[in-house]
């Protein structure tokens, strides 16, 4: 396969210039059915920076976000994968980030991973032989030609590497989060992703903070579905802010998914102006990301 690396030159070109960078997170399917992934990229051709694409996302067994991501390049769009040290060893891993220089992957977001006892197989035995600044370290040396082990490599390949906040929980656990970050920087992250907070006051207050660290922050946009979702959210994690006021909004609405999608779209427009960008994720209904762009104005 042609070895580029426009997508990655894009992101970082758009970073550098200023631009506000669009990105939709897409699962891969569990099973080999790729219709709905292929069909969905394609409605999003032309309108998004790049496709966020999880691994195993939430401990359940996916398709790799290898394979979405080589898929993703197919349709012409440019991938963004996931990578974490929960389910491979540092040689694994290493192995996966040359196959996807290869295969025209030139994004990486360094993520956590979910604790397997959350997913769909619960005796599977975690690995967790690289921590996130682990993962990072070997994404520089990698970039530097030579592995882990310091032997040269054939060839260096090239990456645009970001990392992932955690939920946050509260003002103690922000400023835990972005000590975090400024650690992750140090060690090579070249973006930070923020997790969806629904009070876009006190998430531009959020961003604020990463912002100081220089380096581009991209808010989260969450498309919620109906109510019983918005009620499971706000009891369940009070840091999202999500209001009895929004839930109400949902509920009262003649079209409530309708009302979603706007609602969606009204917190990208809000947020433009203080972050470097949007991933916007649809949990599933990613059909409906056109509709959510459409509300944006993007």
């Amino acid at each position: 396969m042609e070895n580029k690396k426009d997508e990655q030159m894009t992101l970082q070109t758009k970073f550098s210039k200023g631009d506000f960078v669009v990105l939709a997170e897409m699962n891969t399917p569990k099973g080999i059915d790729i219709s709905d992934l292929v069909t969905n990229a394609r409605h999003l051709k032309s309108r998004i920076d790049a496709v966020v694409i999880p691994d195993m996302d939430n401990g359940i067994m996916h398709m790799s976000a290898l394979a979405g991501g080589a898929i993703i390049r197919q349709q012409g769009l440019a991938p963004m994968i996931h990578i974490y040290g929960r389910d491979r060893n540092r040689m694994a891993i290493q192995g996966d980030m040359l196959a996807a220089h290869v295969l025209g992957i030139h994004n990486l977001l360094v993520v956590q991973g979910e604790p397997i006892a959350q997913g769909d197989h619960q005796n599977a035995k975690p690995v967790d032989d690289l921590t996130e600044l682990d993962l990072l370290v070997m994404v520089n040396s990698l970039l530097k030609g030579m592995d882990l082990a310091g032997f040269e490599l054939k060839g260096k390949p090239e990456f645009f590497t970001g990392c992932q906040v955690q939920p946050i929980r509260d003002d103690g656990h922000l400023e835990e989060e972005l000590i975090a970050a400024k650690a992750k920087v140090e060690a090579g992250a070249q973006y930070i992703m923020v997790p969806p907070v629904f009070d876009i006051d006190y998430y531009t207050q959020i961003l604020n903070k990463f912002k100081s660290l220089n380096v581009p922050v991209i808010a989260t946009v969450f498309m919620l579905k109906n109510v019983g979702m918005a009620r499971y959210i706000s009891i369940n994690d009070p840091g999202s802010k999500l209001s009895e006021t929004l839930i109400s909004r949902i509920r009262k609405a003649k079209d409530r998914e309708t009302e979603c999608i706007r609602i969606a779209g009204e917190m990208i427009k809000a947020l433009k102006k203080d972050a470097a960008g949007i991933k916007i994720s649809a949990s599933g209904w990613e059909d409906r990301l056109p509709a959510i762009l459409d509300c944006a104005g993007l």
